[in-house]
């Protein structure tokens, strides 16, 4: 078999079970109509924090390794939003529509599984750090761009910032763990992805192809505006061959179904946002291949 099998044959088999998870949320979801909210918040509250600790907490886990990650993660996120800023009123869209889903994109459902499939268990950590960025900003940054009256000091209480501090914690202090209860936590976080990728299925059956040309252009910009800022951060962060990939396909990732859940609740037109959302996740299946086929 040549190299260019081998790398199709990766790509494949990268990009297809996280399709094949979402596509069985989305199918089930349009005969069941689940109702996921419960499900999310356990994942939210329970999953995700128990595969963040596990992760963090290892002995491997160096903070220091990814400092450079994170960095270029952040610049990413706000370089996003400033990067396509002025396009709003060329596209004749509300700023507070347009902005978030451009720079919070789906590096939980997507991003980690992702991630791992294409480079292997050792990428989980640097998944997670990756992760904890953007989310950490969505839930701040992105928050006060909706609501300049929200209070950011809620942030501490989220489960998933306390399991990364008690992470960083016992990776920093090398406190030792029971194998037993390493392996109960670790179970416990290993239900956090299949479950998000099905959740994003299900999520998907809740938006329509209304607002489609500012979807399809979003669909593009995204990735597009990502992928120049990760290529402009490395001049100055000079990643690892290895970290620089991460960075790329973290670039790469579509609008997070975040955006269209917290849209809804400030009123800050979902269906629109929806949209964007939608057809940056279908046009995911198109830019996130020919990524890998970059890197790979």
């Amino acid at each position: 078999m040549d190299s260019q099998s081998l790398l199709l044959e990766r790509i494949f088999l990268t990009v297809f079970p996280l399709i094949a998870i979402v596509a069985t949320g989305y199918f089930y979801a349009r005969h069941r109509t689940p109702d996921m909210d419960v499900a999310n918040q356990i994942n939210i509250d329970v999953f995700l924090p128990a595969l963040i600790f596990a992760a963090l907490s290892a002995e491997s886990f160096d903070l220091v390794r990814y400092q450079s990650l994170a960095i270029g993660a952040a610049v990413i996120v706000l370089g996003s939003g400033l990067l396509l800023l002025p396009l709003c009123k060329l596209l004749g869209v509300h700023p507070k529509t347009f902005i978030p889903p451009m720079m919070f994109t789906n590096s939980g459902n997507l991003g980690i599984p992702l991630m791992v499939l294409a480079f292997g268990e050792n990428a989980l950590q640097a998944a997670i750090v990756l992760f904890l960025v953007e989310n950490v900003l969505h839930f701040t940054v992105g928050i006060y761009i909706l609501d300049h009256k929200t209070r950011l000091l809620n942030l501490l209480r989220m489960p998933m910032i306390v399991a990364t501090a008690l992470g960083l914690l016992w990776s920093g202090f090398n406190l030792p763990i029971p194998a037993a209860i390493h392996t109960f936590i670790e179970m416990l976080g290993q239900i956090s992805i299949p479950l998000m990728l099905f959740a994003l299925g299900v999520r998907m059956t809740s938006v329509d192809f209304g607002n489609w040309r500012i979807g399809s252009i979003s669909a593009v910009l995204c990735p597009a505006s990502g992928i120049l800022i990760a290529l402009i951060c490395q001049q100055f962060l000079s990643l690892d061959t290895t970290q620089f990939a991460y960075l790329i396909v973290f670039g790469a990732l579509p609008p997070a179904v975040l955006n269209y859940m917290i849209a809804e609740r400030y009123n800050q037109e979902p269906h629109q946002v929806a949209s964007i959302v939608l057809m940056g996740n279908l046009g995911s299946l198109i830019f996130l291949p020919l990524t890998l086929a970059f890197i790979l």
